[in-house]
């Protein structure tokens, strides 16, 4: 920390510029000063460095928001790439069967594979799917608390007057 015409300059973490964290100059201690004074400091003390804790946590939060996101949107380029070039891959291998077979069988051949490969992966989804539980803990958590301020509401209600 610099300190430029008796203010603290302001610190900047690297990489994000519009953000900063406040750094205040330390007074000299003030050894005779009476117990209030004392309890005031360390309250703005453990308020500003709270405030700075805070400040810090949200730098670190949104570069690693922002890195995810942008590591998401390569993950997705590469998945689409990769879609896109399956089309590609089944006319290849209908173009190499034809070298041996009549063009149409060929393309039949490979056509009959996409088919029993969609049905192959719809059905594990489906398996997948059908494991899927309802949350029986949370239900089970929700009525009791139901249960829990009917019955408080029943035995607390309102005084007569």
């Amino acid at each position: 920390m610099t300190i430029t015409n008796g203010k603290p300059q302001q610190y900047v973490v690297p990489g994000t510029p519009q953000a900063s964290i406040p750094l205040v100059l330390e007074p000299d201690v003030n050894r005779n000063g009476s117990m209030g004074e004392l309890v005031k400091d360390v309250t703005t003390h453990m308020s500003t460095l709270v405030r700075s804790e805070i400040e810090l946590a949200k730098l670190e939060v949104t570069s690693s928001v922002k890195q995810g996101a942008t590591g998401a949107v390569f993950f997705a380029a590469a998945g689409v790439i990769g879609a896109f070039s399956l089309f590609f891959f089944f006319f290849m291998l209908g173009e190499i069967l034809a070298i041996w077979l009549p063009r149409w069988a060929s393309f039949t051949i490979v056509f009959a594979l996409m088919v029993v490969l969609a049905a192959a992966f719809a059905f594990l989804g489906l398996r997948k799917v059908k494991k899927v539980r309802k949350p029986e803990k949370t239900i089970a958590s929700l009525e009791q608390t139901a249960q829990t301020l009917k019955s408080a509401a029943t035995h607390s209600g309102p005084a007569a007057v």
